[in-house]
């Protein structure tokens, strides 16, 4: 993998981590998300009339991308309502790089190293034992099975976006539009059904939501980028490394308790990104 991507993907890891612990520290979940999710879209919305259109064999995929992702942020929200961000993102994270593996190959007809498959496993493998570790410290059963459901809807948008991404011809454009159209649905959601409590709640967490949609965009944004010039099974395996981000930010910011065993996993996971660099 080029060093300009490896770098790419682990910025975007650690802007994956600071937004979702920006979710798990506020005080509704979902009204949180849907925050950084309308953050996303206005920035997106600002630099679509700069940018040429994506070519229009990538419109189906960004027309199912974007109901995969509104499901993926309604569940992020429901998994730190039911759980610690400590456990609930690796099991969120973790699975999905192996179903990427195992369908990109298929789907995609993607071939992967031996050093690539290595990453991936052990990447994935770091990445649930930590989960694993935390369950024993004390996991509430929804949390875990919000999560990991979550895990499949991660997998399909990142096949989804492999793919069309590849077809549009215009990445930048590509993920613009795509924050563009996840954010809407929720954004709407909130102000038929809870607007009030929306306004209010933005009034007071406006730079909270800021935050995070930069994160969201530039995390995700750089994923898309990568895939372009990486297999995505590489690139989705290497985005969790934010799980190392994740874990010091539950640990020195949320104070949430971190123990012996995922530390252990942290350093399978520091393990898999040096293979997927030498891939």
């Amino acid at each position: 993998m080029p060093l300009s991507v490896f770098l790419a993907v682990l910025l975007g890891a650690a802007l994956h981590a600071s937004w979702n612990a920006i979710v798990k520290g506020g005080d509704d979940k979902l009204l949180t998300t849907i925050l950084i999710a309308a953050a996303s879209s206005l920035i997106a919305a600002l630099a679509l009339p700069f940018l040429s259109m994506p070519a229009r064999a990538s419109w189906p995929y960004l027309a199912a991308s974007t109901v995969a992702q509104v499901i993926y942020f309604t569940l992020v929200a429901s998994a730190y309502r039911a759980q610690d961000m400590s456990l609930a993102y690796p099991l969120m994270r973790g699975a999905a790089p192996v179903l990427v593996a195992l369908v990109g190959v298929l789907w995609l007809g993607e071939h992967l190293s031996p050093a690539a498959w290595t990453g991936v496993a052990l990447v994935s493998g770091g990445v649930l034992a930590m989960g694993a570790a935390a369950r024993r410290a004390g996991g509430g059963r929804a949390g875990t099975i919000i999560a990991l459901a979550n895990a499949g809807v991660i997998a399909t948008y990142t096949l989804i976006d492999g793919a069309g991404v590849r077809l549009s011809g215009a990445p930048v454009s590509y993920a613009m539009w795509l924050f563009l159209l996840n954010g809407v649905p929720l954004v709407l959601w909130a102000v038929v059904t809870r607007p009030r409590a929306l306004r209010a709640y933005a009034r007071r967490n406006l730079g909270r939501g800021l935050v995070g949609g930069v994160g969201n965009l530039g995390s995700y944004g750089l994923a898309l980028w990568a895939m372009t010039g990486a297999p995505v099974a590489v690139v989705a395996a290497l985005r969790e490394t934010s799980i190392l981000f994740g874990l010091a930010i539950a640990g020195l910011i949320l104070r949430e308790p971190v123990g012996r065993g995922r530390v252990l996993a942290a350093a399978l996971i520091a393990l898999g990104a040096v293979s997927l660099r030498l891939a």
